[in-house]
């Protein structure tokens, strides 16, 4: 197949100076991104001067007449309901870091296009030429009376903590970064299946997480808020603890909530008779302080391309060993989460995506696996056909539950 697109592609001319090959002709990836990989497409016919006189004018205008009237209507009458706003201002892209807008579009659309694949949502790139928190939650503000939610994307930390709190407070559809919560859900989902592998309760885990990014923070608050035993999380100068004089706020909060046990030190202390490590920061984690972990542990090693813990050393003294990558089992994936719950939360018209929300995706996600749990599978695949939909009615359901849903 990638040679066929190479072929069939081959034929544009180089942009590059020189005359030089096209890099379509020789990687399939160039290929594949000629052009872009989305296109919008009606969903009414404009055949002839009827179909024009109501997709258009004079028609439309007795549409917006009623909008304007009865504002709600444009959930009925336009794709508002049903679009997501995939904003980021390419500062956190991937592997990649600070590469700017231009450069995250790719990013961006294909984030737009698995919206669409596995949820069925209509979803529209947005990368913004500015970095301050405060111009970024203006724009967005400006924007949203087009969308019925906004998917934060690959925005720094801490500044997408303030991004994201301050367009929840001002908009009434849902916000959400998934970089924070989409990792967050589908890490709990793997772990409570681990747990149940295992014959034990989530409040029986005592878990390590290196990172205290987006990911990192955004995992420890949904491991706390679903009973986890303990948690304590890692930065690059050790274990964040209370009794540390260089925290963010955001870490001074983190403090507030984790470690227990008041452990301090590095994260190698930390691992010492750990239930679980999870990885959200790259670097590597040496042997010795994996294999001081405690019996049957679960190693979560997330970090692309190259694991915190590679696989093959973790599986020497992990019970259960999951991955960020395609290429090993149990891959924690957050397209098994975004697109089922913006479905969810905009089937029933959210005003916000709960914490209730996020852990009823969770479970659900978790549920999927069902009698064939095993321990290379404590996570569906993301091409699972029963996902999303599962995914989708429990989050509906939860929003109806917590008051947030207005249909």
């Amino acid at each position: 197949m990638a040679a066929e697109i190479v072929n069939s592609r081959s034929e544009h001319k180089s942009d590059q100076e020189g005359g030089a090959e096209p890099l379509d002709s020789f990687d399939p990836a160039f290929a594949l991104h000629r052009g872009g990989k989305m296109a919008v497409q009606a969903t009414v016919p404009v055949r002839d001067k009827d179909d024009l006189s109501l997709a258009y004018t004079p028609g439309v205008a007795r549409v917006c007449t009623a909008i304007a009237e009865q504002p709600d209507l444009v959930n009925d009458y336009t794709w508002k309901s049903s679009v997501v706003a995939v904003v980021t201002d390419g500062t956190a892209v991937l592997g990649l870091g600070d590469i700017g807008p231009e450069a995250s579009l790719p990013v961006m659309e294909g984030k737009a296009i698995l919206f669409k694949q596995f949820g069925g949502v209509d979803a529209v790139p947005i990368a913004l030429a500015c970095t301050d928190a405060d111009e970024i939650v203006e724009t967005v503000v400006r924007l949203a009376p087009s969308f019925g939610g906004v998917n934060l994307e690959d925005i720094s930390a801490p500044r997408c903590f303030e991004i994201e709190r301050k367009l929840q407070e001002r908009l009434d559809i849902p916000v959400f970064h998934d970089d924070q919560h989409g990792t967050a859900v589908v890490t709990l989902a793997a772990l409570r299946n681990a747990a149940r592998l295992s014959g034990r309760e989530i409040g029986q885990l005592r878990a390590v997480i290196s990172g205290a990014g987006a990911a990192g923070v955004a995992i420890a608050k949904m491991l706390v808020e679903a009973g986890i035993g303990d948690v304590a999380v890692a930065d690059r100068k050790g274990i964040v603890s209370a009794s540390r004089d260089d925290l963010t706020d955001v870490k001074r909060e983190l403090a507030g909530f984790t470690n227990k046990a008041g452990l301090s030190g590095s994260l190698e202390d930390a691992l010492a008779g750990a239930d679980v490590f999870i990885g959200v920061s790259g670097g590597t984690v040496a042997e010795a302080a994996v294999a001081s972990m405690a019996e049957g542990a679960f190693v979560f090693a997330m970090a692309n391309p190259n694991p915190e813990v590679h696989p093959d050393v973790a599986h020497k003294y992990a019970a259960v060993v999951a991955t960020g990558r395609s290429d090993f089992p149990n891959q924690i994936n957050n397209v098994l989460a975004f697109p089922g719950i913006f479905a969810g939360a905009l089937q029933v018209r959210a005003t916000r995506i709960t914490e209730g929300m996020k852990i009823a995706a969770a479970e659900a996600l978790a549920s999927v696996v069902g009698d064939d749990l095993a321990a290379d599978y404590v996570i569906p695949s993301p091409f699972d056909e029963r996902v999303a939909p599962a995914v989708t009615a429990a989050v509906a359901a939860a929003a109806r539950a917590e008051g947030v849903a207005r249909a």
